[in-house]
Formats: C-alpha cells, sequence, structure tokens
C-alpha cells in the first residue's frame, strides 16, 4: 500500500515507534529499579544502558514534536481560531505539567532524597506550551533544535548557585534527582520534532511511502501501547516495584511505609 493518498485518523506508525519506546522505558525502569533496591543487574547509571535510557527518551521527545505538528494541521482544518487553539495547547500543557506535579509529590513523600522536580512530564507540558509559536516555521525548528541542543548539553557540564532555573538546565551542584529533563536541551528536540511532523506529514498527509504493516498482530500489539502511552507510563513504576517485592527484592520496610 502506498501511504500518502487519503486521510487516516492515526499514523500507525508513529504509535509503533511509541510503543516500542515504551517497551524500552519499562525494559530501563526495571533495570533500574533492580540496581536500586539491591538486586544487583548491570550498571545503569553510565556506558551501554545511559545509551539506551538516552535513545528512548529522545523518541519520546521527537514524538512530541511530531504529535504537536500534526495535531495543529488537524486544528487548522476545522478552522478553529488561532486564540482557540493556544487556549487548547495550553489546556493540554498543564493537564501533562498537573501529573508531573503529582509525582514530584509522591516521590517526595515516599523517596525524599532524589524526588523528581522537573521530570518528563513536567517538560512535556511547558513544551507544549512554548512550542505553539514555533509550530509552522519549519527550517527554523531545524535551525533552532540543533542550535539548543548543543547549548543544552554543554551546560550539563557547569554547576550554579541558585536552584530557580533548575527547570532550564542550569543545575546546582548539590542537585540529585531521579528524572530530569530541563528545558535545555531537550526543548531543541522537540523543535526538531516540530521540523520532521511538517516535513514527513504536512497538512496530515503522509509524504513518503511506507508498506502497511498495521494488520500484523505484534505491531497492533505495540501500536496499542503507543496509543495509551501516557496511562502506562504514570502505572509502570507502581508494577514494576511490586514484582521486584514479590520476588522478594523490595523490602516489607519499603511497602509499609506506603
Amino acid at each position: 500500500m502506498v501511504m500518502g493518498e487519503g486521510r487516516e485518523e492515526r499514523f500507525w506508525e508513529l504509535d509503533l515507534l511509541r510503543g516500542t519506546a515504551i517497551i524500552m522505558m519499562v525494559v530501563f525502569h526495571f533495570l533500574y529499579d533492580l540496581a536500586f533496591f539491591g538486586g544487583g543487574g548491570p550498571e545503569v547509571h553510565y556506558g551501554l544502558w545511559w545509551y539506551f535510557a538516552r535513545v528512548t527518551a529522545t523518541i519520546f521527545i521527537l514524538l512530541v514534536g511530531i504529535s504537536l505538528s500534526l495535531s495543529y494541521s488537524r486544528i487548522e482544518e476545522v478552522g478553529m481560531s488561532k486564540s482557540d487553539i493556544f487556549t487548547k495547547y495550553i489546556k493540554r500543557g498543564l493537564k501533562l505539567f498537573s501529573w508531573g506535579l503529582v509525582i514530584t509529590l509522591v516521590t517526595w513523600i515516599f523517596l525524599r532524597s532524589g524526588f523528581i522536580i522537573f521530570g518528563v512530564l513536567h517538560f512535556i507540558g511547558i513544551s507544549i506550551i512554548l512550542a505553539y509559536p514555533f509550530i509552522r516555521h519549519r527550517y527554523i525548528n531545524l535551525v533552532l533544535g540543533t542550535v539548543i541542543v548543543p547549548i543544552g548539553l554543554y551546560l550539563g557540564n557547569f554547576t550554579f548557585d541558585s536552584p530557580l532555573l533548575i527547570w532550564l538546565g542550569f543545575r546546582p551542584g548539590y542537585f540529585y534527582t531521579f528524572d530530569y529533563f530541563p528545558i535545555l536541551p531537550w526543548f531543541g528536540v522537540v523543535l526538531i520534532g516540530l521540523f520532521i511532523g511538517d516535513t514527513l506529514y504536512g497538512g496530515y498527509n503522509r509524504r513518503f511511502n511506507l508498506i502497511d504493516l498495521s494488520g500484523i498482530s505484534s505491531v497492533r500489539s505495540l501500536s496499542f501501547l503507543g496509543r495509551h502511552s501516557l496511562f502506562i507510563y504514570l502505572i509502570h513504576q507502581p508494577v514494576l516495584v511490586a514484582m521486584l517485592y514479590l520476588l522478594g527484592i523490595v523490602g516489607n520496610g519499603f511497602f509499609s511505609a506506603l
């Protein structure tokens, strides 16, 4: 089947990619939890598994930009005003940021050390709002994205006295958290995702040929996971910790604290 002819409600390959990233995330967090709770496992803070985690995060965040480009194309077609579109993006961003605050509260209550201040949901929520002015500027997004990413990576080599700009990427020397996605460099990845979305799916049409594999059972399963990525993200850590408890790796003391 040649894609790009006709209209689709969803693009199965994007759901497949998101579902694959979900599996990668769960695998990495299982290994991370295994090491954190003293059950052994590979070293996850550097080396192969560290890069595995960065690739997983990059896929997710590129898809944020691609999805924003697609949703904007759909909204434009129904004739929604720019103010209404911006309001829609603000609501969507605040919803995800609010889930991030829930995670902040939960990790502060049960973990304290390393609790999540500005994790991936905080970042995606803010990015959805920040990305709105850039959505239709294809090549500007590519240029800005390729500039912002190295700037953010460079900032990672330094520490700063004030904690007020942690969200931006200026980390104090004492800062420690389990999940950290600052605007610099990760917003650059969102902008590159906007470029990719506008280039490959402009006008909500697939602009390249692709064999339709959406009927294959494994593809359908991964695509299903991709369509429910937020729900899986929210529940996967409690499920993993419960599994480790059943395996005898997490002690009773942890659950008595709950």
